[in-house]
C-alpha cells in the first residue's frame, strides 16, 4: 500500500483537486500523479466507488499522452512479465474486448507474414470487459492452438513458428486482476487502452488501429513518452471494430519512426487487391469459429475471395511495418508468394504442433 503524506495523491484527492470537476474544467494529472494513481489501483487500494468515479472522470476528460505513458510504465514495471524471443517481432496491439460482427483476420495475416519472414506477436485476454467479444485467444482456440502459455513459452512460440500468442492472465496478472471491477463499469476505461500497449515480447515495432486520426497521434505520443520501452517504428491504421484488421476503402495510416517522426497518409485498399468498400463484405455469424475456418481455408489456398484479399493486405501491413518491405506493394508481393507456394499453411501446421 502507498503511504499517504502531504505530498501523496490518493485517488479521492485527485478526484477533488484535479480530474473530477467535469470534462470542461478538469485538470490533467502530471506524470507523478498518474504513476501514483495506477500504483494504488494495482495495489487494490481504492474502494469500488472511488475507483469507478476516477475511471469515469478520466474517460470524460480524456487522458493525455503523459498520463497514459505513466499508466503504461507502472503496468510494465509492476504487472507485465515479458517473454523476449530471439526474433524482434511486430507487436500487434488490438483491443482486448474483441469483435462481434466481422472476421478476425489477424491470425491469418500474422501467419502469412511469418511465412514471409516477418515474426508477429499478438496478445489478448479472455472475454475482457466491456464488450467481452471474441479476441485473438478465441480464434486460436477454435483452430486447436494452445493458448494458456506462460511468457517464456510464448517467446519460444515466436522463435519456433514466427508467430506468437501471449495470454494476459499469465503475462499481465495485475491488469487481469481488475477484471471484476472493470466489468462493473459498463463502459471502457483507460485500462482498455493501456493493456494494448503492454508489449510482452519487448518488440521494437508496434502495429495498432484507430477510429480517428487524433487518437492515433495520441497513442503514438504515448508510446514515445514511455520510459519502460523504446520503439523504433509505430504504425496505426483505421481498423474494423477497433481491431487490427484494416478497414476497406479509403483508409488513413499514421506512421512514426524514430528517425523521421510522425506522418499520416491515405491508402485505397482497392489499389492493393482489397477491392470493396463495405465492411459487411467481411461480416461473419460466429467470429471465433468462422474466422478460424476462413484462416485455414485462405492459408491452404482454398479461398480467393474478399477474405483472402483482406488477409494478404493485412499481412503486407505487418511486413511493411517491420521494415521487411520498402512499400506496401512489395509487402503484398511477399504475402502473395507464400500463399501461392504453401509456406503459409505450413506455419499454421507448426503453430498447432507447438
Amino acid at each position: 500500500m502507498t503511504e499517504d503524506t502531504a505530498d501523496s495523491w490518493p485517488l479521492k484527492r485527485l478526484m477533488t483537486a484535479v480530474v473530477g470537476s467535469g470534462h470542461k474544467s478538469a485538470d490533467d494529472m502530471n506524470r507523478r500523479q498518474a504513476v501514483e494513481a495506477f500504483e494504488r489501483i494495482l495495489d487494490g487500494e481504492p474502494d469500488h466507488t472511488t475507483l469507478g468515479a476516477f475511471w469515469l472522470a478520466n474517460r470524460w476528460k480524456r487522458n493525455t499522452p503523459e498520463e497514459l505513458a505513466g499508466f503504461v510504465d507502472v503496468m510494465r514495471e509492476r504487472s507485465v512479465e515479458t517473454g523476449i524471443p530471439e526474433a524482434d517481432p511486430v507487436d500487434c496491439g488490438a483491443n482486448y474486448d474483441g469483435k462481434d460482427r466481422t472476421a478476425l483476420l489477424g491470425v491469418a495475416a500474422g501467419l502469412v507474414a511469418a511465412a514471409a519472414g516477418t515474426p508477429v506477436v499478438v496478445h489478448s485476454g479472455d472475454r475482457v470487459p466491456t464488450q467481452k467479444h471474441d479476441a485473438y485467444k478465441h480464434v486460436l482456440d477454435a483452430l486447436g492452438v494452445r493458448t494458456d502459455l506462460d511468457p517464456a513459452e510464448s517467446a519460444d512460440m515466436v522463435d519456433d513458428v514466427g508467430f506468437g500468442f501471449y495470454y494476459q492472465p499469465n503475462f499481465n496478472p495485475g491488469v487481469d486482476g481488475l477484471w471484476a471491477r472493470r466489468d462493473q463499469m459498463g463502459v471502457r476505461t483507460f485500462v482498455n487502452t493501456i493493456e494494448t500497449l503492454a508489449n510482452p515480447a519487448d518488440a521494437s515495432v508496434h502495429l495498432g488501429s484507430f477510429y480517428h486520426l487524433a487518437f492515433a497521434k495520441r497513442m503514438t505520443e504515448t508510446l514515445t513518452t514511455c520510459e519502460t520501452q523504446a520503439f523504433d517504428r509505430v504504425l496505426f491504421f483505421q481498423g474494423l471494430e477497433g481491431y487490427d484488421d484494416v478497414r476497406p476503402g479509403a483508409t488513413t495510416v499514421a506512421e512514426w519512426t524514430s528517425a523521421g517522426g510522425l506522418d499520416d497518409y491515405t491508402i485505397e485498399t482497392a489499389d492493393y487487391g482489397m477491392d470493396f468498400a463495405e465492411e459487411d463484405e467481411l461480416a461473419v455469424a460466429d467470429v471465433a469459429e468462422d474466422s478460424a475456418a476462413i484462416t485455414e481455408a485462405v492459408l491452404a489456398g482454398e479461398r480467393d475471395d474478399q477474405f483472402a484479399d483482406a488477409v494478404a493486405l493485412n499481412a503486407a501491413l505487418r511486413i511493411y511495418a517491420r521494415g521487411d518491405a520498402d512499400s506496401l506493394e512489395e509487402g503484398m508481393g511477399a504475402a502473395q508468394a507464400v500463399l501461392d507456394d504453401g509456406r503459409a499453411i505450413d506455419r499454421l501446421d507448426a503453430l498447432r504442433d507447438f
